[in-house]
């Protein structure tokens, strides 16, 4: 029989085994998705650059931006194109937002030659309808950008934008009214609560919770819509791209994890519950060298509302669509 300094020693490796298989059980998800292969059905006389952004609108049809021209493309869910505008509008396409009206946003996350640091709202038809930041002019007040990365409009019309792409940069989050009047901004360069190292997306819950993928921290922070810092989640990895769909499940990118950032985690996208906050999914993405110091993974995310799910790669330049099912879909 042990001894009861033996016997607590069990235990506590017991309760150490337990620990980390739930833990490993928490990263290394399976997953019930398939690559389609072949969609989008992309026509001869245009060529994908780095795709960066993707959304699904009221139609199910799905909206990307990419780093080529044009730069904002709609397919349907055959993977067909509708539509295409934007040429030599954009210097660096990044953040993509479908509104509850079904107006398209984008940020231009560089400045060149008068263009960029802007966020563009455009109609269905590609008409500019609003702009807000100053063009080509990079900088952090009320009415300039310094890299912003994505943006997320409410159901109300409030705006918010992640900006600061550059990790040195000072991040935080800037909310607008509807109109593209300045309301407030929180954030500065950092690692506790309520700082950013590169913010790169944006999201929505049901109860108007914004979360934001914090990439440099390897963190997703949540916030009320007055900057209220709530909470911090770690086990989606490290986020390039957010989604959540009206059911409040969660679709984070990450882009970056190896080795050196973020040990433990792989690439790929993990799918959970806003609610619980727990991982129950995963779509890894296959990297030849996984623990490659680059950037080759998917960025952004999207879903439909029969359960498919998109993936911006920058790296590869390619848009893929996942499906529960094992049928090819054209």
């Amino acid at each position: 029989m042990l001894s009861t300094p033996k016997r607590a020693a069990a235990r506590c490796a017991g309760l150490a085994a337990v620990f980390i298989v739930s833990a490993l059980t928490a990263f290394t998800q399976s997953t019930p998705y398939h690559m389609v292969e072949g969609w989008p059905d992309l026509p001869s006389n245009i060529k994908w650059g780095q795709v960066i952004g993707v959304d699904v609108d009221a139609q199910g049809n799905i909206w990307v931006f990419h780093r080529s021209d044009p730069p904002i493309l709609e397919f349907d869910p055959s993977g067909k194109l509708l539509t295409s505008f934007g040429t030599d509008m954009i210097v660096q396409a990044h953040g993509l937002a479908i509104d509850s009206q079904g107006n398209i946003w984008v940020s231009d996350a560089q400045g060149k030659d008068g263009k960029g640091q802007q966020v563009i709202k455009f109609s269905r038809g590609g008409k500019v309808l609003m702009r807000l930041g100053k063009a080509g002019v990079a900088g952090e007040g009320p009415d300039t950008f310094n890299g912003p990365s994505d943006l997320v409009v409410a159901k109300n019309g409030d705006i918010f934008v992640v900006d600061g792409h550059d990790p040195d940069s000072n991040g935080r989050v800037v909310k607008f009214s509807k109109d593209g009047k300045f309301i407030k901004a929180w954030g500065k360069h950092g690692s506790g609560p309520g700082e950013f190292s590169a913010p790169h997306s944006i999201a929505l819950d049901s109860r108007g919770r914004l979360y934001v993928a914090d990439r440099s921290n390897s963190r997703i922070q949540i916030f009320d819509q007055n900057g209220k810092f709530i909470a911090e989640w770690k086990q989606f990895g490290r986020p390039s791209g957010l989604f959540i769909d009206k059911n409040d499940m969660i679709y984070v990118a990450d882009s970056q994890s190896n080795a050196k950032q973020n040990p433990g985690f792989k690439r790929g996208i993990r799918i959970g519950s806003v609610k619980d906050g727990k991982v129950t999914a995963m779509i890894p993405f296959d990297e030849p060298n996984p623990d490659a110091n680059n950037n080759n993974g998917i960025e952004g995310v999207a879903a439909d509302a029969a359960g498919n799910v998109y993936g911006a790669q920058t790296g590869g330049e390619v848009l893929h669509k996942y499906s529960k099912t094992t049928v090819s879909q054209r």
